[in-house]
């Protein structure tokens, strides 16, 4: 056999356990599933287990981990929420790689279910059994999980993996028929660990962007990325002070101008860790805060950037 499936899962050992046992002991459930914050592991433990699940009854090779990292192994099935448009679906990748229009969240669809329904009504392939993995379950509509409802009662030679943020955002009746795997945010020793590993090395010398990240890698390195797409002057101008009156009002339409409103979102979360670390007053956290709530009701943007930068100039 090959080396454990789990080396690449750092800070995840209670994880990696339950599940390997699981194999151990050949009382793999029918369904799991993988609760824990974003960026933390789920999908790379969801990505081991399968490889585990496949090579403990069957010879490992480095061809299987390559098929099941490609996500073209026969025996398994990997579902993510899509977008529809003109007739056809598409992940959050492959609408941002054509460059569509996403005014709402993507979800899994009803005809995503009836799909996991055809695939495990054939024997498996190549595998001991069929392995249906659906990331983000929590943005199934209910029609969708009650279809999916039914799968799990009688799933057949398979086990399907849902991955969801938290127990309440999936539901009820789908959670009880699921063993729970916890995952958990990594301490800092972890984080860095998993930086150095995956090439993102640089982003431990951003203190503000770790705060941000709260032990999740993947809002690490989304957040570092959010950093490097900030123009440099205006970052620059805004980790200081506010010279002027018509400096702030300047600052504020260079905002509004740049920054689409997620950006100006992360902006505000990154303005409050990088003061709180620098000067560690609370009344400029409070007043962000205040700022975030006021672009999220749909106030306009530049008016609001002009009222924090104003407030922070007069003290």
């Amino acid at each position: 056999m090959l080396n454990d499936p789990f080396t690449p899962l750092v800070g995840q050992q209670q994880a990696i356990e339950l599940l390997t046992q699981a194999v151990k002991q050949n009382r793999v459930p029918p369904a799991y599933l993988f609760i824990g914050p974003d960026g933390v592991g789920r999908s790379l433990a969801a990505r081991c287990f399968v490889e585990l699940l496949f090579s403990s009854q069957m010879q490992a090779s480095a061809s299987l981990q390559n098929r099941l990292l490609q996500g073209n192994h026969p025996a398994l099935l990997w579902v993510q929420p899509t977008y529809q448009y003109q007739g056809q679906r598409f992940t959050a990748a492959e609408a941002a790689e054509k460059g569509l229009k996403r005014k709402t969240p993507p979800v899994i669809r009803l005809e995503q279910i009836r799909e996991i329904t055809e695939f495990l009504s054939r024997p498996p392939l190549e595998a001991p059994r069929n392995v249906v993995v659906l990331e983000e379950a929590q943005t199934m509509a209910e029609a969708a999980a009650n279809a999916l409802l039914k799968t799990l009662e009688e799933p057949g030679q398979a086990t399907l993996i849902l991955i969801a943020p938290t127990v309440e955002s999936v539901l009820p009746t789908l959670v009880s028929r699921c063993q729970r795997i916890p995952f958990y945010r990594l301490d800092a020793q972890s984080l860095a660990v998993v930086l150095k590993q995956t090439g993102h090395e640089e982003i431990l010398q951003h203190q503000a962007v770790l705060s941000i990240a709260a032990g999740s890698v993947g809002k690490a390195i989304a957040s570092f990325e959010q950093l490097q797409a900030i123009p440099p002057e205006l970052l620059a101008d805004l980790k200081l002070a506010p010279k002027s009156y018509r400096n702030a009002l300047e600052l504020a339409k260079k905002i509004d101008k740049d920054l689409d409103i997620e950006a100006q979102l992360w902006l505000v979360d990154y303005l409050q860790q990088f003061y709180w670390q620098q000067w560690h007053q609370y009344n400029t956290i409070q007043q962000l805060e205040q700022a975030r709530k006021y672009l999220l009701t749909y106030a306009q943007p530049r008016l609001v950037w002009e009222c924090l930068l104003l407030s922070m100039y007069q003290k």
